[in-house]
């Protein structure tokens, strides 16, 4: 396999691909849909050049040889995506005759599938089944997209779209962050005043539906989103668009929607925000970027210094889990304690296995991110054992001592697990 793992955004490659088939689909009147599970994570790290050029070799194949006018590019994962995962890709009901999909997934993908690993799954479902492993961009987290504030929650949409599939695939996006969705296939009957956001394909815009928009707009803020594949020109009839939602849609555009529609100061985040950082709050400085010390003590005056910080670090009395403190901090910061410590769970759960990995590498740079990261989130809930283990890892790069790495894995597994064990205690899960 190709050496190189660039970090990517994997609604960017469905995009980018899709878009490189403009003329193609233009012609043949194909609209695809991008059907993605909760479970893809946002950021990934893999070879990206390669990836986009198999989805784009795919793509071509079917639009060049299918006769239906949509195309379902379902994307699937484990629910619980460690550290590397395989992610599903399937195709299905093209009407392509089966020998010629076998003969183009045996010769026309060239060496790109096994560049990255992937394997195809022979699937009497779908055309076309593939599984590509890629490695998670950020460690442990469920959820990929987090709205920055409350306002953002509790919004009803109504989706008016004549595709079943389209109305199938938008409403899952909808629903992970959760929002209430109803989707009708005709604007007959609907009353408007119900919702928060109306999403309409352009082709449904009638100039008395959109009289009846105007009607509402004058006494609530209904947002009015036309869908479409490019530069809509729709009469509205004086009701006030908010935006153009483009296809093909991807769970990102989806986000980047949301934001842009019920927070007029946010702008759309290349990251998951840290619980803390997304109530704006000071950020706390990090043991881990402490100075070095002098370069005037000898090495053995250095491992001596060390020893002795550490034990005297281990002989500190530390709780697992002071809860009293992580209300405290909870309280503080207006957030809920149960949340933040779900967030943690969901998180650092299973990160055990990525430091074992990156220690492993001797990788500097993600250590140090790792740690910075754990020891914001167990001060915020009170874990004070916890972040007596990230003051001592950091000590190893004041002193870089790297050589010291290689015991520390087992130590954070047995840390990890005692306070994951305090934080289902309080949270009476099993």
């Amino acid at each position: 396999m190709s050496n190189i793992e660039n970090l990517f955004d994997i609604n960017k490659i469905l995009r980018s691909s899709f878009l490189s088939l403009k003329n193609s689909n233009t012609e043949k009147k194909i609209d695809l849909i991008f059907e993605m599970d909760t479970t893809i994570p946002r950021e990934l790290r893999g070879n990206d050049i390669v990836f986009e050029r198999l989805l784009t070799t795919i793509l071509t194949f079917i639009y060049q040889n299918t006769h239906q006018h949509e195309i379902i590019l379902s994307l699937s994962a484990p629910e619980d995506f460690l550290y590397e995962e395989f992610i599903s890709f399937k195709i299905e009901n093209t009407d392509i005759p089966r020998e010629k999909i076998l003969a183009f997934l045996e010769t026309g993908l060239g060496n790109t599938l096994q560049t990255l690993e992937g394997k195809i799954v022979h699937d009497k479902d779908a055309d076309i089944h593939l599984e590509i492993p890629f490695t998670i961009g950020e460690l442990g987290f469920r959820r990929h997209y987090r709205l920055p504030t409350k306002s953002m929650l509790d919004k009803k949409v109504l989706l008016i779209i004549k595709s079943e599939n389209l109305g199938r695939s938008i409403t899952k996006m909808f629903k992970y962050f959760p929002y209430d969705v109803e989707v009708k296939h005709t604007d007959d009957s609907v009353d408007l005043s119900l919702y928060d956001l109306l999403i309409v394909e352009e082709h449904l815009v009638s100039e008395a539906f959109s009289q009846k928009v105007q009607t509402i707009q004058e006494t609530q803020n209904l947002k009015f989103v036309i869908l479409g594949a490019g530069e809509v020109s729709v009469n509205t009839a004086g009701a006030l668009v908010s935006t153009h939602l483009l296809k093909p849609v991807t769970q990102e555009s989806i986000f980047e929607l949301i934001l842009s529609l019920f927070d007029a100061h946010a702008k759309p985040m290349k990251r998951k925000p840290n619980p803390v950082e997304s109530i704006h709050t000071e950020r706390h400085e990090s043991t881990i970027t402490a100075p070095k010390i002098p370069p005037t003590q000898n090495n053995s005056q250095e491992n001596s210094a060390l020893s002795h910080m550490i034990e005297e670090k281990k002989g500190k009395h530390a709780l697992v889990l002071d809860t009293r403190e992580g209300l405290e901090n909870a309280k503080k910061m207006g957030i809920n304690y149960s949340d933040a410590l779900e967030d943690f769970l969901d998180s650092f759960g299973k990160s055990d296995l990525y430091f074992r990995q990156i220690a492993r590498e001797k990788s500097t740079h993600k250590i140090k991110e790792f740690c910075i990261d754990l020891e914001k989130q167990a001060k915020l809930i009170g874990a004070e054992s916890m972040l007596k283990f990230t003051d001592i890892v950091s000590l190893i790069f004041v002193y870089n001592k790297l050589d010291m790495l290689p015991i520390y894995p087992g130590r954070y597994h047995l840390e990890l697990e005692k306070l994951i064990g305090e934080i289902k205690k309080y949270l009476h899960i099993r």
